[in-house]
């Protein structure tokens, strides 16, 4: 098994790659998915949440409300932090178990990480780390067109992250998206020929 993190600024097209990813055979553990499951009522998270935020993070089924939790918790610094240590160790754990469930010769497995940081590597045992790519115009225009954010709202989702130079810094593989579909896939395919000769190699060895 060969673990890749991917990542990739709000609006890059990183959901688009994991797709494609997939369709050539890998296997996704979506840190968004998880994300949404461990705040389900019964969750890890989803108490600890309603405790820091209050009820009126909830919707009328009792269910967290994540655009509404989102926008309280983008809000201001210290409320994003909050939010960022309640979620993300049970995050963490839970992909961790996801991961072990793939673990034979030859299989690749995609952590899907958002905000993906330096001790990914190690938590995660990443062999390599792949950043999706676009100029920040082109970003917020994708947020603006295919999601319905104002652009006021697009800009501020990207300021809260991480900067795109430190994306760039941290990455082995980068995907640029700043073309077409076409020319997506056909990075996207010489990406897989590279993982899938390094789950290759990690089977040999």
């Amino acid at each position: 098994m060969v673990v890749v993190g991917l990542t990739g600024g709000i609006g890059a097209g990183k959901s688009t790659v994991a797709t494609l990813l997939v369709h050539r055979g890998a296997v996704l553990v979506d840190a968004d998915q998880v994300a949404r499951e461990v705040v389900e009522p019964g969750g890890p998270a989803y108490q600890p949440l309603v405790d820091r935020f209050g009820t009126d993070i909830l919707d009328a089924d009792g269910r967290i409300d994540r655009p509404r939790l989102a926008a309280i918790a983008f809000a201001d610094p210290a409320s994003l932090a909050d939010l960022n240590a309640i979620t993300h160790p049970v995050i963490g754990a839970e992909m961790l178990s996801r991961r072990d469930r793939h673990d034979a010769p030859g299989t690749v497995v995609v952590m899907d990480i958002p905000l993906l940081r330096a001790e990914h590597r190690e938590l995660l045992s990443l062999a390599a780390v792949v950043v999706v790519d676009a100029p920040p115009e082109a970003a917020v225009r994708r947020l603006v067109e295919q999601r319905g954010m104002t652009e006021e709202d697009a800009r501020a989702r990207m300021a809260a992250q991480p900067d795109r130079e430190a994306r760039l810094e941290g990455a082995d593989e980068v995907v640029d998206n700043s073309g077409d579909e076409e020319q997506l896939a056909a990075r996207v395919d010489g990406l897989w020929a590279r993982l899938t000769e390094l789950a290759a190699g990690e089977g040999a060895a």
